[in-house]
Order: structure tokens, then sequence, then C-alpha cells
């Protein structure tokens, strides 16, 4: 299961909160921004207790650059610290743990079109390094769900930057793209290669060529990025399970 920290945390693209690239068109109307979301930020450890009681078997959380670095070269300790404390915790239920370092909702210091951009490969990379010195988790992937981060080019429906038939931009992010990946292998982590699913795709899950399947969602979220539906939810205050039966491909072997 994956946990998105931009559809599910809360606390982003607000007034006084960091931003994400979804900043410019929420603040135009032309997105609806996640606002407080499903506020797992505070709420992480009561739905990893329960997903651990139902028998999930591991989890993907995408963590949010934006809010570990909401200005260029401004890091912030705090939320460092509070998702190391998830991620201990997780491992601590006997979860698997994997983490995704970019997320399709970047900074908004990178700019709308972030992966055109030459000067934000060794930034990226560094950023890279930095996050995975600095949690210790079971797996490491790189990108969340790195067809969305070139998708916009095509499908302005997809997200940032909106443009339609840009075919060699969609052709130079993907080089750049590249560029991190290969920068990032590098360093002293092991990267592994991952693709994401919805829950209602499982069953096309055994056909992908890849080390991890990620099913979105854990929780369904709120914004651009949250899922079309969720294995949890929050009703009338309390977290339970949204269906009777856990599927079979996401429980422990």
């Amino acid at each position: 299961m994956s946990l998105s920290a931009y559809a599910c945390e809360g606390g982003l693209d607000g007034r006084h909160r960091p931003a994400t690239c979804f900043s410019p068109v929420i603040a135009l109307d032309r997105q609806a921004g996640p606002g407080d979301a499903e506020g797992l930020w505070e709420d992480y450890e009561t739905v990893l207790d329960l997903a651990a009681r139902v028998g999930v078997a591991g989890l993907c959380l995408e963590l949010s650059w934006a809010r570990l670095e909401p200005r260029r070269g401004h890091r912030d300790e705090s939320a460092l610290e509070r998702y190391r404390q998830v991620v201990d915790h997780a491992r601590g239920r006997g979860l698997f743990v994997g983490v995704a370092a970019i997320d399709a909702a970047w900074p908004a210091w990178l700019g709308q079109e972030a992966w055109l951009m030459p000067w934000v490969v060794p930034v990226a990379v560094e950023y890279a390094h930095w996050l995975s010195s600095s949690i210790s988790a079971d797996s490491w992937s790189l990108f969340a769900e790195r067809r969305r981060l070139t998708g916009g080019f095509l499908d302005d429906r997809a997200g940032p930057p909106w443009r339609s038939s840009a075919i060699e931009d969609e052709r130079s992010a993907a080089h750049h793209l590249e560029a991190i990946s290969q920068g990032a292998r590098n360093g002293a982590t092991t990267w592994v290669t991952s693709a994401v699913v919805e829950l209602d795709d499982l069953s096309d899950a055994a056909r992908l060529s890849t080390d991890e399947v990620h099913v979105r969602s854990l929780v369904r979220g709120v914004g651009p990025l949250a899922s079309q539906r969720g294995l949890v939810a929050r009703r009338d205050g309390e977290w339970m399970l949204v269906d009777d039966e856990l599927p079979s491909e996401l429980r422990r072997a």
C-alpha cells in the first residue's frame, strides 16, 4: 500500500504553509488543493496501527519534498524527525516500509517546469542522498510515480505544467529524470524501481516489470494526487477498514 503525503497529511499549499508546484493553479481556482486533507501529519500512528492489525504486508510512504525543504537550501529538521518517527513506528509494527523520495507535488521553488531545467538535476540528486542517509527504511524509490512528472507535457489533465503536444519537452524532461536516477545511484543507497496502481487495478500488477508495485492508497486523501479510493477511511472521527476483506495481494505472505 502507499500513502501520499500531499494528499493525506494536510498543511500544504495554504497560507503560510509550504508551497508545491500546484500552488499557482490552486490560487487561481483552477485546481482544488488538499487543504487539511485527512490530517495524517498528526495521526499517522493510528492508521499504521490499523494497517498492521489487518495484516497489510508493507507500506510505501511518499514523502513531501516541499515540507522537508520549503525553501531552497532551508531544510526543516522537525519535519525530517517526524518522518523518522513515522517510519520507525511502522517498522516497529512489523510493516515493511519503503520510502519514495520525490512525488508529483514537488516544491514550488523548483518551478512549474522543474524537470526541463538542467540545474534541477544536481539539486534533486543531493536531496535524494540527504534524505536516504537521514531515514532508515527497508527500501527506497526515487520517484513515487515517475510518469506523473512528465505527463503534463502531453495531457493537460495530468498536472503541471499543463502543456499539450509538447513531445520534445517530454523527452527532455525524461532525459533529466534519468540523469537524476543515475546520479542518485552513485550514492550509498540502493534504489528500487517501482510502479503505482490503483486499488481497483490489482489484477494488472502482475504484468508490471518493476521491483515493487505500490497500491494507491491506504487512505484516499484529497486534492490532485488523491487516489480513486482507499482501504482505510475516517468516519465520524474514527479510522476503520472500508472493505470487509483485505485483498489477498496486500496481505503478508
